[in-house]
C-alpha cells in the first residue's frame, strides 16, 4: 500500500506546520493539507490545527510509490508523458488505494512530481506529468488556456457519419435518483463542442472507430456526447445502460458477464491518443498502443439507447 506512516521524534515543542514544512521541505499550505487531512499525529492523537505545538512521537502519513514497472514512453528533463492502462486511477481516490499512475509518476519522477491533467480512471492512454511544481503550475496553466491539444480514439456502437460535430452544453447533475448520469445535455450548462471523424467500421461488431477532437474540456464530454447522438462508447457503463446496471457498476458488484452483456466490453473503449504543445519547443506525442486492436476484445450486442 503507498501509504504509510513516517515515524520520528520532535524533542522541543513546535507549531505542527513547521515541523512537516521542515522534515520534509514543502511549504506552508503543503503542510496545511497534510495536517487538515488528519494525516499528522501527536503522542497518538490527531493533530488539528497547523498551530498547535507538538513534540514527542511525531508520525506523518505520508505517500511511498511503488512501482509496477510502468516507465514513461516520453521523458523530458522537467516532464513526462506516460501510457496509462484502463482501470487505473490517476491519483489514489482513498487511502487504501493500492496502486494509481501517482505510484509511477513519483517512483520515476520525485515527490515533487504530478500530473497535470484528468483522465477517466476507465480511459487508456497519454497521461502529461510534471517532475516539479513550477512545471506543473506551467502545464495547468497551457491545458486552461487550451494551449495543449489532446486527442482521442473510441470505439463506439453502430455505424457513424463519416464526420459529424456536436455542439452540445453540458450540465453536471446534481440529482441521481433517475439517472446515474454524472452530467446531462442542458441549455443551461457550459458550452461543449466536440468533433469526430470516421476511421473504419467493423460489420461483424458493428462498431465504429472513431477520432476524437475535444473542442472544450468538460467532465465526461466525449461520453456523453456520443451517447446524445446514439452512438455510445462500446464498454460505457453509465452512458446507455439501464439505471439498474449503472447503478450496479457504481456500486461495484456489476459482473463482467452483464457489463458484457449490456455494453459490448469490460471496458470504456476510449483512448488518449495524442498530445500537441510548445513550450521548449514543439511536441507531437502519440501513443504507442495500436487502438484499433482493440476491436478483438468487443463483443457484438443489440444494441438500445437508454435514456
Amino acid at each position: 500500500m503507498p501509504f504509510a506512516f513516517d515515524s520520528f521524534i520532535v524533542e522541543k515543542e513546535k507549531p505542527a506546520f513547521a515541523v512537516v514544512m521542515r522534515r520534509y521541505s514543502i511549504s506552508m499550505g503543503e503542510a496545511q493539507k497534510i495536517i487538515d487531512r488528519g494525516r499528522m499525529l501527536c503522542n497518538g492523537t490527531t493533530v488539528t490545527q497547523k498551530n498547535q505545538k507538538v513534540a514527542g512521537s511525531i508520525k506523518v502519513l505520508r505517500f511511498f510509490p511503488k512501482s509496477r514497472d510502468l516507465p514513461p514512453l516520453f521523458i523530458r528533463p522537467h516532464f513526462m508523458v506516460f501510457e496509462k492502462p484502463s482501470g487505473v486511477l490517476v491519483h489514489p481516490n482513498k487511502v487504501l488505494t493500492p496502486y494509481s499512475m501517482l505510484d509511477e509518476i513519483r517512483h520515476y519522477g520525485g515527490e515533487n512530481a504530478n500530473s497535470v491533467h484528468r483522465i477517466d480512471m476507465e480511459t487508456s492512454g497519454l497521461l502529461l506529468a510534471s517532475k516539479n511544481r513550477e512545471t506543473e503550475i506551467l502545464l495547468k496553466g497551457m491545458f486552461e488556456q487550451k494551449r495543449i491539444k489532446k486527442s482521442y480514439l473510441a470505439w463506439v456502437h453502430g455505424n457513424t457519419k463519416e464526420h459529424f460535430f456536436v455542439d452540445a452544453p453540458i450540465k453536471v447533475r446534481t440529482d441521481y435518483s433517475t439517472s446515474k448520469h454524472k452530467v446531462a445535455i442542458d441549455s443551461s450548462g457550459k458550452s461543449a463542442k466536440t468533433e469526430f471523424t470516421k476511421l473504419l467500421y467493423n460489420r461483424a461488431k458493428d462498431a465504429t472507430l472513431l477520432h476524437v477532437n475535444p473542442l472544450s474540456g468538460r467532465t465526461h464530454q466525449i461520453r456523453i456526447h456520443l451517447f446524445h447522438v446514439k452512438h455510445p462508447i462500446i464498454g460505457d457503463p453509465l452512458y446507455g445502460t439501464p439505471f439498474e446496471i449503472a447503478e450496479a457498476y457504481l456500486e461495484e458488484r456489476l459482473s463482467q458477464e452483464d457489463r458484457i452483456k449490456y455494453t459490448g466490453a469490460k471496458r470504456l473503449m476510449l483512448h488518449a491518443d495524442t498530445l500537441e504543445f510548445k513550450s521548449d519547443c514543439y511536441y507531437y506525442i502519440k501513443s504507442q498502443i495500436d487502438f484499433r486492436k482493440e476491436i478483438d476484445k468487443i463483443e457484438r450486442v443489440k444494441f438500445s439507447c437508454f435514456t
